[in-house]
């Protein structure tokens, strides 16, 4: 049976596969790979985009002028929360089409140092991490990423496009391949494949009176 002590063991493992070099972290959770330059934003200029909507990074400004979506719809978006059950938001990630979903959605975004080899553990433990209380949030996971990401767009290697996992939900080519556009649908999918079974109802014994005598 696929309890929360495994939930919470396979969201350890997931952490423990990363090796964690000196510039491990989350206060860079986007660093912006085009060609040979780099553009980061850090996690204090998100926190305080997502608290009051104000932008104090061009990347992010950048970023959000490029995903489809106005800042106070990526802002909402963003801070949107998804009620979740950690249990089966682990079952679903550790399991083969998990595995195939977090391919997916690491297709140019992924952990700045070893890019796709733990891209999958990488994102696999932000989102089991943050789905703890209950609830998911785009930020949350932004928060709970083991190490630096980048999106990158590399001479062709990568294109900087992300697969956004509902391609049915978004409208054109900006929605459906930025990476904050990625990032405001991906708690709703999470959701969306990690729901738990409803249990069965329990049968309800019924009471039989014992027959009276006829004495």
């Amino acid at each position: 049976m696929f309890t929360r002590l495994a939930a919470g063991l396979l969201a350890g493992a997931s952490l423990a596969t990363l090796a964690a070099p000196a510039e491990a972290g989350t206060k860079r959770p986007v660093r912006w790979n085009t060609g040979g330059a780099v553009w980061t934003t850090s996690s204090k200029a998100f926190k305080k985009f997502f608290k009051t909507g104000e932008i104090t990074d061009r990347a992010l400004e950048a970023g959000i002028n490029n995903s489809g979506w106005t800042a106070e719809e990526i802002q909402e978006g963003m801070t949107k929360t998804y009620k979740v059950d950690v249990v089966g938001v682990a079952r679903f990630l550790y399991s083969k089409d998990g595995v195939k979903f977090l391919k997916d959605q690491t297709a140019s975004y992924f952990p700045y140092w070893k890019m796709k080899k733990t891209a999958v553990p990488a994102l696999r433990s932000a989102i089991i991490a943050a789905s703890k209380k209950g609830k998911l949030s785009s930020a949350g996971i932004m928060k709970n990423l083991p190490v630096d990401f980048r999106l990158a767009d590399t001479c062709g290697t990568y294109t900087g496009a992300q697969n956004v996992c509902a391609p049915d939900k978004c409208e054109g080519d900006a929605q459906c391949t930025s990476l904050l556009s990625w990032y405001v649908f991906l708690p709703a999918c999470v959701q969306a494949n990690s729901a738990l079974p409803e249990p069965a109802p329990r049968a309800v014994q019924t009471y039989t009176a014992p027959a009276r005598p006829l004495w």
